[in-house]
């Protein structure tokens, strides 16, 4: 049993970056990994790296932000491109900037590596940007997230309001049909009973 945990203790220890396989859609050669131009999204990076990678390629691709931690496993790392992706300089990106900063200024890493969005930070070097204007753009983000919430709320409160007033004037119309044909049938009783008495009469007196 306790062979068994520790068997999936390592195994799931071992299994992340640490790996002897080549990416898929990367192309390896040594140490070098080359994941440029894969059109890779935040969402597409690979799940595992071979152990000894000195060198990995994710220039010209779709990223917006990298995974928390994503760099942290590559302990033989010597040079790491990222230039020519829409990086997103808001919240997502302070894990980025954080790693660059510690990085050695031989890495050149930081090169290229600008934002795409919001506009106000766009073609900012990402290592250089200030934590109150990545913050400033979070704020931003969830500005937008709050003011979009509140118009649908809006839109839904007018749509109830005016499903609720079709239902309330077709309550009434009802209504109102209601009432006109319950006098219609009285109407159409007492004219009723008013015939039959007349023919009763007519009937007596043609006895007489």
């Amino acid at each position: 049993m306790k062979r068994s945990l520790l068997f999936l203790f390592l195994f799931f220890l071992l299994r992340g970056r640490r790996s002897s396989a080549c990416p898929n859609p990367c192309l390896c050669q040594g140490s070098q990994v080359n994941c440029s131009s894969r059109t890779l999204t935040s969402s597409l990076l690979p799940s595992s790296f071979p152990a000894g990678t000195t060198e990995l390629l994710l220039h010209k691709n779709l990223l917006t932000s990298l995974p928390n931690g994503f760099l942290d496993d590559f302990a033989s790392l010597r040079s790491v491109s990222l230039h020519g992706n829409p990086w997103v300089c808001d919240c997502g990106v302070l894990y980025l900037r954080t790693w660059l900063m510690r990085q050695s200024p031989s890495l050149k890493a930081h090169l290229g590596v600008n934002c795409s969005s919001p506009p106000s930070l766009r073609g900012r070097l990402v290592v250089y940007l200030t934590e109150q204007e990545i913050l400033d753009s979070c704020h931003y983000w969830y500005c937008d997230l709050a003011l979009t919430s509140q118009v649908c709320l809006f839109v839904f409160v007018v749509v109830q309001a005016a499903l609720l007033g079709a239902l309330l004037v077709f309550l009434r119309r009802f209504e109102k049909l209601s009432k006109e044909a319950r006098t219609t049938t009285e109407e159409s009783l007492i004219a009723g009973e008013g015939l039959h008495e007349h023919e009763y009469v007519d009937f007596k007196d043609s006895r007489i």
